[in-house]
């Protein structure tokens, strides 16, 4: 094994801490620089290997962390704005999205040096009808330049090619369209140091006329780089492992959930969601004009989205996981809890 990075794949199935004296100080090294010492960077490795032991059969425990508190916000917390309208009768909605160099919680007691958009990874989902003039006002507070790429249609001077340097500002403007579930992210190069660090989201929005009324959820699938070796060791939706295993998503028997999943993971080719003891119904970019399937297993390339509507039957527990054993055993599953 190589000694300037972590084998991921090797260190995170050993199953002990004293494996690392074996290994010897090289193994800790990259971990030191995001961590600051040998101490942190020893117990972030303890943290993550008993998170590769999770399985079906963890308990992760039922203290609400700071980042546990977040992931359930950024689930049902959509952003629509300031909204007013304009002389020629369209619904302008403002926002405001800023840079900053933020230290987030990605599990319990492990934290992530990660660059966000207002304080959180994933970034606000940001929510509109079609034909909305969206105005966001973006600030950079970082000392990288950083923009927002927003997924759509609009002019191409408001496509977030041209960097916000730090401590600049810029304002995107432009028409929402066409209806479904978007993403936006950083396009600065290098494209996965931005991306993976955090800095993404999701843009909903909604056709003209209003959907059937359902309980709606916002899913965003990424991933979290520990020791810069340029692959994934923990793996998340919304942004904290096992977010919904101990706290399951409470929704009810014989209700229609709607759910805006994308997949914002770097370094990893493909990310999925499997349904346990159910179906759903899944629209590709959540726009009407596109086929639905039905389903208990969807994949997605990053920058993939789309729209999941599921009943449930009857009251119970209905696991939820990426249907990659490895993406799940390291955060990423949950648990709908049917009432």
């Amino acid at each position: 094994m190589a000694n300037e990075k972590i084998q991921r794949r090797e260190i995170l199935k050993m199953g002990m801490l004293g494996t690392l004296g074996a290994l010897g100080a090289g193994i800790l090294a990259p971990l030191e620089r995001v961590f600051g010492s040998e101490q942190q960077a020893a117990a972030a490795v303890q943290t993550t290997m008993n998170h590769a032991r999770m399985g079906h059969g963890y308990d992760p425990g039922n203290e609400i962390t700071e980042g546990l508190k977040m992931a359930h916000r950024v689930l049902t917390e959509f952003d629509y704005g300031k909204a007013s309208v304009l002389p020629n009768g369209q619904t302008l909605r403002e926002y405001e999205l800023v840079a900053a160099e933020q230290t987030v919680e990605v599990a319990k007691g492990l934290m992530f040096p990660g660059w966000a958009y207002n304080g959180r990874i994933p970034g606000p989902t940001i929510r509109c009808t079609e034909g909305d003039i969206i105005r966001v006002t973006f600030k950079n507070y970082t000392s990288h330049p950083h923009s927002i790429h927003f997924h759509g249609m609009h002019p191409t001077n408001m496509d977030g090619l041209e960097p916000v340097q730090p401590g600049g500002t810029f304002v995107y403007e432009f028409e929402a369209k066409p209806h479904g579930v978007h993403v936006y992210h950083c396009h600065v190069p290098p494209l996965a140091k931005h991306i993976h660090k955090g800095m993404y989201g999701n843009l909903i929005v909604d056709p003209r006329k209003p959907r059937e009324k359902a309980l709606e959820l916002n899913m965003v699938m990424n991933g979290f780089d520990l020791d810069l070796d340029g692959e994934n060791d923990v793996y998340t939706v919304n942004g904290y492992a096992f977010a919904y295993h101990n706290h399951p998503i409470q929704v009810k028997a014989g209700e229609l959930v709607r759910i805006y999943v994308s997949n914002m993971t770097e370094f990893d080719l493909l990310n999925s969601f499997h349904l346990h003891a159910n179906f759903f119904h899944y629209t590709p970019n959540g726009h009407d004009s596109n086929p639905r399937i039905f389903t208990d297993t969807i994949s997605q390339i990053q920058g993939e989205r789309g729209m999941l509507e599921i009943v449930f039957p009857q009251p119970g527990r209905y696991m939820f996981h990426a249907h990659q054993s490895e993406f799940a055993e390291l955060g990423w599953m949950g648990f709908f809890e049917a009432k």
